[in-house]
């Protein structure tokens, strides 16, 4: 069965940098466009950034762009979430997800497989 497993998050002080990876199994992972959400604390899950099937292509949320990249490894089967300069608002569990459509998507309902999230607390 697909898996997608997050990990990196942790507790970074205003300011700092943490890398998500999202590594993932049971899918033909470079036919997959991959995303990533947040959820914070009694909000709804929204759109960070996703990058295409041949990560040439990335597109971001306005609050983290310039701050935050995707990137991909076909070879490796991983997402990575490099994040900068963060601040307290980027507190939230991360989720990386995976959809088979190639088109730019920033609703969750287009992705049909999610990771279990990855817990990334900033404090100021």
């Amino acid at each position: 069965q697909v898996q997608l497993v997050e990990s990196g998050g942790g507790l970074v002080q205003a300011g700092g940098s943490l890398r998500l990876s999202c590594a993932a199994s049971g899918l033909t992972f470079s036919t997959y466009r991959m995303g990533w959400f947040r959820q914070g604390p009694g909000k709804e899950r929204t759109f960070v950034g996703t990058i295409s099937r041949s990560g040439i292509s990335t597109y971001y949320t306005d609050s983290v762009r310039g701050r935050f990249t995707i990137s991909r490894d076909n070879a490796k089967n991983t997402v990575y979430l490099q994040m900068n300069s963060l601040k307290p608002e980027d507190t939230a569990v991360y989720y990386c997800a995976a959809t088979d459509n190639g088109l730019r998507a920033t609703e969750p309902q287009r992705y049909s497989y999610w990771g279990q999230g990855t817990q990334v607390t900033v404090s100021s």
